[in-house]
């Protein structure tokens, strides 16, 4: 990383000057945003008075239709102020409007009603608005991920999943991770219990491959890792996937897939304030208090939420704080500014594969995240809108093994390692194997491990309405990236990554929706890329409210991704290996890995739009994926044996790819009223199609199942890669009415191949199974309820894992065995909505 890194003044100087050149251009750009008093745009359709707020609008159908003859009503505090229809156009207008806090109630023959967010009028300002209607009780959604501006579910072909805050009430759970159970196509994978590393598989993707983003600030570690395990739902309002690469708009880690995590803001005259308490078995204790509403041109929304745990295992204690905060405010007559703020201080117990050892390690981590952000949305005119945002993430990471747990043992003399107990090692393929492993190394102790990154980014869109069934958006990123070793001391390396975009969406006929974008990422790491993108939803039958077999939508998506490498693998590269090695060839930096993901399926509207089901089929290629290559193997790369040899150990390179194709069913149903029904199924077919890693040239074998190749630490070619199951499938059944709220969710995992992972105490592979169906199938089922005794004071109860069983991914890390939780809530105020 010879680009990269700096000497300290110049690395402090450097991200100082970023820090305040940020700052300016934020200022500016806000500024320049804000919509000054004469700029009012003609409209030839609803001319109104210069003098007077109005709010105007058109009343749309889920293709985006307009829809004549509407009624439509101006809500204040939950009050009908004022009331009209659309016209042949399907727009509408209110003129004369007071300064405050408003609604649109749309409602139309054949359409649920609809209710719009509620919106600031300033005195003079002229506010637009669409409203679309829905058929059928299905939840009409819109994807804030598919493309740059907020798009309807409905006009898009892209595969989102939005699990809203109703659901996430429904489910009564702790973390964010149980909300994305449910999404088709993907897999959660926690390693342990309750706090244990947490990683989610999008469509057989790596874990790294999704860009994670809470309130629109980037998550990612640099290299794009995040762990899901301290990210709980406190002051979470929705939670959106993408399972598709979306480069185009997020640059760098959106390969394959999207997570966008969104805080509630406040929305009540009167303040509304909420306190949670609640215990369950295994020594769990959480709580949460709230408060949340708004004060004129202001809203504000806050909660603190603190998790305890023991787990059922010993040293897993964990324990969670997160604050969370959306703070708004109307600025001028058409700019809504906004800045968020959620601090995650977390510490777990690492008791490390317990199984495998017979006994728990001693190590734990500490780690703490803070994500925060400032947003200007602004409607510039009736065409033109902009969003600037600035964004800043900084997380930090101790762990700690304070001294070596085993039996020490050295039979070469070269200093001992610590054993684990003599254990009997299962797997769900049939084969077993007994003995004992090393569990920690030789070194020094206490052994502590202290890293924090930081990202600080600026960046800004802009979306015109060039006609009536077209938009273009525009924008452009700026981020620096510092990684530190030492957590109080200066960066260890720096990065500045940009990238721009441009994206066109267009409906003819309002039955084909079209999508296509361009995006160019300039990384500090691989210099340049440049990542395609369309997406296409075509009726061929549009939405109708008195038929069995309603809308039929085509689906097609096409694009590429890239993730740039860690710092550790840039550092440890083959440029920086062969430098200053005499003879060593001119090789290329370490680029990109990089994704080819293709999407194409049908969507069924059924039973009047009550129900709907979703067919796809995928295949994404991954290419170019690094990965670490021993000494002794670069000659095949390309690199002179001498050379090779001269060098110390190995170095990561791009060589592996790998495949992964399926088919992913969803269906959503609300037939009968109060009950909801969602259920997915995917199967999946992946297998590594090339990797020149050690284990893959030269596979481990167990002497105990001689002929049986073993990948120790990946996927050899042609095999599945790890925790990657071809069967998979979620469900959920709720129902909600009137004061009782009861929900059944459940997910279901077949067989993954895996890896133990271990060494024996001679560094031998007699602890080594095969990897074929390593990991058993699992069943898991959640119960959860709650009941409202009063509109003040509710109750609910959640049963985890009713059936008790093991669905740990890793062999090794023990899962959480059923935990029942109880508690209450108490709500004062909130009782007058804008």
């Amino acid at each position: 990383m010879s680009d990269c890194v700096r000497d300290n003044k110049r690395s402090d100087m450097k991200s100082r000057g970023t820090s305040r050149a940020a700052t300016c251009m934020l200022l500016m750009v806000v500024l320049l945003g804000l919509r000054p008093a004469w700029a009012n745009p003609a409209n030839p359709v609803n001319p109104v008075n210069d003098d007077a707020a109005s709010i105007r609008g058109t009343v749309v159908d889920p293709v985006g239709a307009r829809v004549p003859m509407a009624g439509v009503r101006l809500l204040r505090d939950g009050q009908r102020v004022a009331e009209t229809s659309s016209d042949a156009r399907g727009e509408f207008a209110f003129e004369k409007v007071a300064e405050g806090r408003y609604q649109v109630e749309a409602m139309a023959a054949g359409f649920e009603p609809h209710i719009s967010d509620p919106m600031f009028v300033s005195s003079s300002s002229h506010v637009v608005t669409v409203v679309a209607l829905r058929i059928g009780r299905l939840e009409q959604h819109v994807s804030v991920t598919a493309a740059a501006p907020e798009i309807p579910l409905s006009q898009t072909g892209a595969p989102v999943t939005v699990v809203d805050r109703g659901t996430l009430d429904l489910l009564g759970k702790l973390d964010v991770q149980n909300a994305l159970e449910l999404v088709p196509g993907t897999q959660v994978v926690q390693s342990g219990q309750r706090g244990g590393l947490t990683s989610f598989f999008v469509r057989g993707g790596n874990s790294n491959f999704n860009k994670v983003l809470i309130d629109g600030v980037v998550a990612n570690d640099i290299g794009g890792n995040f762990d899901f395990a301290t990210l709980t739902l406190a002051g979470v309002d929705r939670v959106e996937v993408l399972r598709q690469s979306n480069s185009v708009l997020y640059g760098s880690d959106a390969l394959n897939g999207v997570v966008s995590v969104a805080t509630r803001r406040g929305r009540t005259r009167t303040p509304e304030v909420s306190y949670s308490i609640g215990g369950g078995n295994l020594g769990t204790l959480s709580s949460s208090l709230s408060v949340g509403g708004t004060a004129g041109r202001f809203d504000y929304f806050s909660e603190y939420a603190h998790v305890d745990t023991d787990n059922d295992t010993p040293n897993s204690h964990y324990r969670n704080g997160t604050y969370a905060g959306r703070f708004g405010l109307a600025v001028g007559r058409t700019t809504d500014l906004s800045g968020t703020l959620r601090r995650i201080s977390a510490r777990a117990g690492s008791p490390n594969a317990i199984d495998y050892f017979g006994i728990a390690d001693d190590s734990s981590i500490e780690t703490t995240s803070t994500y925060a952000s400032v947003v200007a949305q602004s409607q510039i005119t009736d065409r033109w809108r902009s969003t600037i945002r600035f964004g800043s993430s900084d997380q930090t990471s101790d762990f700690l093994n304070p001294t070596p747990t085993g039996q020490a043992f050295d039979p070469f003399g070269f200093g001992a390692n610590y054993l684990g107990n003599t254990v009997t090692i299962r797997g769900a393929n049939g084969f077993a194997t007994s003995g004992r492993a090393i569990l920690d190394y030789g070194g020094t102790y206490p052994s502590q491990f202290r890293s924090r990154t930081t990202r600080r980014s600026l960046s800004g869109q802009t979306t015109y309405g060039v006609m009536t069934d077209l938009d273009v958006s525009a924008g452009a990123r700026f981020e620096h990236e510092a990684a530190f070793d030492d957590p109080n001391a200066d960066p260890t390396a720096t990065r500045n990554n940009g990238g721009l975009f441009l994206e066109a969406r267009g409906t003819i006929a309002h039955r084909h929706h079209i999508s296509a974008g361009l995006g160019y990422e300039h990384n500090a790491a691989f210099k340049s890329a440049v990542t395609p993108r369309v997406s296409v939803a075509s009726y061929i039958r549009v939405p109708a409210s008195a038929a069995a077999v309603g809308d039929t939508k085509l689906l097609l998506n096409a694009g590429t991704g890239i993730k740039a490498p860690s710092v550790f693998q840039e550092q440890s590269s083959l440029v920086a290996l062969l430098k200053g090695v005499p003879g060593a060839p001119t090789v290329a930096p370490i680029g990109p890995e990089r994704s080819r993901n293709f999407d194409a399926g049908v969507e069924q509207g059924l039973w009047g739009g009550h129900a709907r089901f979703r067919v796809s089929y995928f295949n994404n290629h991954f290419s170019d994926l690094i990965e670490y290559v021993s000494k002794n193997v670069l000659p095949q790369l390309g690199v002179p044996t001498a050379v090779a040899a001269a060098t110390q150990y190995g170095a990561n390179v791009n060589s592996q790819s790998f495949l992964a194709e399926g088919v992913e069913t969803s269906v959503e149903a609300a037939v009968v009223r109060d009950v909801h029904v969602s259920a997915s199924y995917t199967y999946l077919d992946a297998r590594v199609t090339k990797s020149f890693s050690s284990a893959s040239l030269a596979p481990a074998i167990n002497a105990a199942f001689p002929g049986i190749p073993i990948g120790q630490y990946v996927a050899l070619v042609g095999q599945r890669p790890f925790r990657r199951p071809a069967n998979s499938g979620a469900v959920m059944v709720s129902y909600a009415h009137g004061p009782v709220r009861v929900a059944v969710s459940g997910s279901f995992v077949g067989t993954r191949d895996d890896s133990t992972y271990l060494t024996d105490g001679f560094f031998g592979n007699s602890l080594l199974l095969p990897n074929r169906d390593l990991d058993a199938a699992y069943q898991r089922v959640d119960v959860s309820a709650s009941y409202r005794f009063t509109s003040r004071l509710g109750g609910y109860a959640t049963v985890e894992n009713v059936a008790n069983q093991d669905y740990a991914a890793a062999s090794g890390y023990p899962s959480l065995p059923r935990t029942v939780r109880i508690g209450a809530t108490i709500t004062l105020g909130g009782d007058r909505r804008p």
